[in-house]
């Protein structure tokens, strides 16, 4: 695997008149990993500060911060107005990113297959069962599909890429919606489980007519075929960064309390249909506040100078006019 499930870059800061260690502590979503880790490398070769972020997926990430176990958590599944309230918790989104369906089929090219939210959710419902079948030949009339068993992998933890991913199959697929519905663990009627982005990506690299889901960084740097989607407005999208800042500039992050904003499913003929956000979690009145600095320092200067870094990997940068209030929340609701 090309990933780690854990990067390190703790460091020393030396100042004139004292030392100390930057220890900031992190754990949850394997959805933003590739970036946190990019981010995390840039930082500590800057500033001599390091993160530790663990890549152990959302659900283990808000329990985590619940227990105050860790400084920050994350999660692509955010919290709830009521919820943050209660735990004493204030959230943000970091960056956002899409969500592809990935596939292992001799002869098939990245983004030569297209599949629907419709088809997607009969697949993972086990009522189509084989890659030749119509409703996948209808989308893919100049396909040679083989007559192979599909085989489903998803995620077996709790997971934020689990819980876009099947709020946007309830959006697109009534019988989904009927029987499973969405959430960060569901009940699913078919498939094989995987940990993490990482555990997805390794199954349906290694296994002959798979198809999974995962975050697009995981796709494009472990060579996997992803495929084309047809979005809301009835038009096939590939999965470039063009097609997720489509999706993502219908947000109206200003009037949604605690920054609680879903992605998937978004109108407009450009856009891509499972693009998300990536939120942190941080504590309003932290155990360790010398900590909880550091963590603050560390996320502004990602906005301040991760843009380009973000994209690189083709992830989403949050606009400016957001991190403005981001930062503002910070002011107000995080006590130093």
């Amino acid at each position: 695997m090309n990933f780690i499930r854990t990067i390190v870059a703790a460091g020393l800061v030396v100042a004139s008149t004292s030392a100390f260690a930057a220890d900031i502590t992190g754990a949850g979503a394997t959805f933003p990993f590739p970036i946190y880790s990019k981010w995390a490398d840039a930082y500590k070769k800057e500033t001599g500060n390091g993160l530790n972020y663990q890549s152990i997926g959302s659900g283990a990430g808000i329990k985590q911060i619940q227990a105050k176990t860790v400084t920050f958590g994350a999660t692509d599944a955010p919290l709830k107005h009521e919820q943050l309230e209660k735990d004493g918790l204030v959230q943000w989104p970091m960056v956002m990113g899409a969500i592809v369906p990935v596939v292992n089929l001799e002869g098939i090219k990245p983004g030569e297959l297209v599949l629907s939210g419709e088809v997607l959710g009969d697949i993972y419902l086990g009522k189509i069962k084989k890659w030749d079948d119509a409703a996948i030949a209808k989308l893919n009339p100049k396909l040679k599909l083989p007559a192979d068993a599909i085989t489903v992998v998803r995620r077996s933890d709790g997971s934020g890429t689990t819980f876009n991913f099947t709020d946007y199959l309830s959006k697109s697929n009534a019988e989904w919606k009927a029987k499973v519905g969405s959430g960060t663990a569901v009940e699913w009627p078919t498939g094989v489980g995987a940990k993490g982005n990482e555990g997805v990506a390794g199954n349906v690299g290694q296994t002959k007519n798979a198809i999974g889901y995962v975050e697009y960084a995981y796709a494009k740097q472990n060579k996997l075929t992803f495929a084309a989607m047809t979005n809301k407005a009835g038009k096939t999208v590939q999965p470039t960064i063009e097609a997720f800042q489509a999706a993502a500039s219908n947000a109206d992050w200003a009037k949604a309390p605690g920054y609680y904003v879903i992605l998937t499913d978004q109108p407009g003929d450009a856009s891509w249909p499972i693009t998300a956000a990536t939120f942190i979690l941080m504590h309003k009145d932290a155990t360790d506040k010398k900590a909880s600095q550091e963590a603050i320092k560390f996320f502004k200067w990602s906005f301040e100078k991760g843009d380009k870094m973000a994209e690189e990997l083709d992830y989403i940068p949050m606009p400016d006019a957001v991190v403005k209030l981001i930062e503002k929340t910070w002011t107000a609701e995080i006590k130093s």
